[in-house]
């Protein structure tokens, strides 16, 4: 007799996906399963609800799509069988694209949703019954007011960076749309991080899901990110100093108001760089015009505001630059997120005035550890009376200090997650 010994499948072949799915996988260069995706991918083929925390950057979008795909193309009905909500334009459309690239060989139809454009083309391409629409809730609400889009056919639901929709006020319309969706569905719902008003609608949506979180709480190990303390009036001179260093070549810097990110990047441009804004005063066509420069590098420099960068997500980015503090710890996660993404690494500045003390205190609480202080060269006396640590620095390096090494480390292990069901 001889023994044979079965060789489990590797790669993306261990789920099972349908084959056209795998082509598209293939083609789109796509190796090995990121974390998030083996742990939420068989959940989702399953059926199963799925919340799944983890950083931006780590594969999300697949981890969602390909099991809505792969049950799409097992039973062929007219849609809409998907409905996904994204929380700007910009991210709808990414999700769009990704779920294009990885459909390419099917012939499922999908079609974005989202303001900023007329609506009469959307209407029309409504009337193909598409069976994934992928939208914000303004819009989708809109037309499913109008009676337009008609919702009671969905299958599954999908929520992405649903933190962010909080953010900007769509917890209301988001309810609005759930109640024209069948009671019995496949609800996914995906997050980097979980403040209480998306803890309260997970709770209130989600049917005993299958629950992954990947150091939600924590920056990827992949973001070299640090503080630098800096009066005011020189924050101009310091982002010089950053954006001309030879490791520099495409950055994000992030302003607090959409005149401040417009008259930054009018300086910047003057100055010789290659830079561009992204603000919420700008037309759709100016909006996708910016994005399409800053992804080809005709442009090396995007200075954004948090509701208009909300969800970018564009390859080698080399550093995010914060001009201004976020308005709250959860977005400085998705603020450097921007960077050291797809495993690669990547560096994050934050610049601090006196008067950030509030912000620091509440977002060293958020990450568990207290962020590095550096100064650059030429700016030492900018921040010589401000490197103090915070009240909420020093409780947090006192309490790491009595914590194992391995513990204060493990927030920052790659690839680490626990999943529960």
């Amino acid at each position: 007799m001889s023994a044979s010994t079965s060789i489990a499948p590797a790669g993306f072949d261990r789920f099972g996906l349908h084959e056209t799915l795998v082509r598209g996988i293939r083609s789109a260069g796509f190796e090995s399963p990121r974390p998030i995706q083996l742990e939420t991918i068989p959940a989702g083929l399953d059926g199963r609800d799925v919340l799944g925390l983890a950083q931006t950057g780590t594969g999300k979008t697949a981890a969602f799509a390909l099991p809505l795909l792969d049950r799409l193309l097992k039973v062929n009905r007219r849609g809409p069988r998907v409905l996904v909500l994204a929380p700007t334009r910009e991210l709808a459309s990414q999700i769009a694209a990704e779920i294009r690239t990885l459909s390419k060989f099917t012939r499922l139809k999908m079609l974005t949703l989202f303001g900023g454009v007329s609506m009469r083309g959307q209407v029309n391409a409504l009337r193909n019954r598409p069976e994934i629409v992928v939208g914000c809730p303004g819009r989708v609400l809109d037309l499913q007011r109008q009676g337009v889009l008609r919702l009671g056919q969905v299958e599954t639901l999908v929520l992405d960076e649903a933190d962010h929709m909080f953010d900007m006020g769509f917890l209301p319309d988001v309810r609005k749309i759930l109640e024209g969706l069948p009671a019995r569905r496949q609800n996914l719902l995906f997050a980097a991080t979980m403040p209480g008003e998306v803890r309260r609608l997970a709770d209130d949506l989600l049917t005993d899901p299958y629950v992954v979180e990947l150091a939600n709480s924590a920056p990827a190990a992949t973001i070299d990110h640090a503080l630098c303390w800096i009066a005011e009036p020189r924050k101009r001179d310091l982002l010089e100093h950053v954006l001309t260093r030879e490791n520099c070549h495409s950055a994000i810097v992030f302003t607090r108001t959409k005149h401040r990110a417009r008259r930054l990047a009018e300086q910047l441009s003057r100055a010789g760089h290659k830079a561009v804004s992204l603000q919420g005063n700008m037309s759709q066509g100016q909006r996708d015009r910016a994005m399409r420069g800053f992804r080809t590098r005709r442009y090396d420099v995007l200075v954004a505001t948090d509701i208009a960068a909300r969800g970018i997500d564009v390859s080698g980015i080399s550093h995010v630059i914060n001009f201004d503090v976020p308005n709250t710890p959860e977005v400085y996660l998705h603020r450097i997120g921007r960077t050291g993404r797809s495993e690669r690494e990547g560096v994050a500045c934050t610049f601090v005035t006196g008067s950030d003390r509030d912000w620091l205190r509440a977002t060293e609480r958020m990450i568990g550890a207290p962020i590095p202080h550096r100064q650059a060269e030429g700016f030492e006396s900018d921040g010589k009376h401000e490197q103090r640590p915070t009240g909420g620095a020093r409780n947090v390096a006192r309490k790491q200090s009595n914590r194992p090494r391995r513990l204060r480390q493990s927030a920052r292990a790659a690839g680490r997650g626990s999943a529960r069901r």
